[in-house]
């Protein structure tokens, strides 16, 4: 089984709260192989009052909170019993299953929190040199200067016109020269 996004339904104005105590009962519990991440969605925002400016965060799904866990009985009953929790989104009735997010639905939030789901397993190092293999630089080679890996982009030098030229990329746009 593999680990998948679920939609926790809570009390409005307890999705915090919640996160708390379900990394506390998943740490007491020994749920950590289980039960992954949890999160609490939410945008910055900034609103003027009295001429001045005010940043705050707000959640973008009020009520709800997002857990990252492989579904079995044991991490369903957790999550579940929390306190503050009201059941998962996308159960079909009493005692069944959830429903998982689609991987582009989790996605799609995952990016908008600035994280990333997808992790690409990365085998060149800086130094060597790669293919462009999509986007404007398709089929250029270049060294690679530099390897960000929480953003997961690669600083390449493309040679273009006779010139070094620095291209910044996604992993998953590069393939080692083979």
């Amino acid at each position: 089984m593999e680990k998948q996004w679920y939609v926790v339904h809570t009390y409005s104005g307890y999705e915090n709260k919640v996160k708390t105590n379900l990394e506390k009962r998943l740490a007491s519990m020994g749920m950590e192989d289980k039960i992954f991440r949890i999160l609490v969605p939410e945008d910055e925002e900034t609103e003027m009052k009295n001429g001045k400016k005010k940043t705050s965060m707000k959640k973008v799904f009020p009520g709800y909170v997002l857990a990252e866990m492989i579904m079995t009985d044991d991490s369903w009953y957790v999550v579940r019993n929390t306190p503050g929790v009201t059941g998962f989104v996308g159960s079909t009735g009493a005692g069944s299953k959830p429903i998982p997010l689609l991987p582009e639905e989790a996605e799609t939030v995952l990016k908008r929190m600035g994280m990333k789901e997808t992790v690409v397993d990365i085998d060149f190092e800086q130094g060597e040199t790669v293919t462009v293999k999509e986007g404007p630089f398709t089929d250029f080679t270049g060294t690679i200067e530099h390897i960000d890996l929480d953003r997961q982009k690669v600083k390449v030098h493309v040679n273009m016109f006779g010139r070094e030229t620095p291209v910044e990329l996604d992993f998953a746009q590069v393939d080692k020269l083979s």
